[in-house]
């Protein structure tokens, strides 16, 4: 199954669900800022973490956004220019 990479944005108002939803991102993609996550999906990892994500959430008062980014196989590639740091991409590796 063909993999879409996301951008993964939220805003959470209360300290313990933001932990909740930090912890949850983790096992699903890279933190790239406090509250933002590059993620490569395919459509069931995707409604896994949406899964995931809804009971934490306050519907009311939190928000997540999912950016699409494109295939994450694509040819033109994922450019992401920053003010102030350097964004640095890092690599994940899987300790068995």
């Amino acid at each position: 199954m063909a993999r879409t990479r996301y951008l993964v944005c939220y805003d959470v108002c209360h300290a313990k669900r933001l932990r909740r939803v930090a912890k949850t991102m983790e096992a699903f993609g890279t933190r790239i800022q406090y509250s933002v996550f590059e993620c490569a999906l395919d459509d069931l990892r995707l409604e896994k973490l949406r899964a995931a994500l809804h009971p934490i959430l306050h519907h009311e008062e939190d928000q997540v956004l999912f950016v699409s980014l494109g295939p994450e196989d694509s040819r033109h590639g994922l450019r992401i220019d920053a003010m102030g740091l350097p964004y640095l991409r890092q690599s994940r590796v899987v300790v068995v």
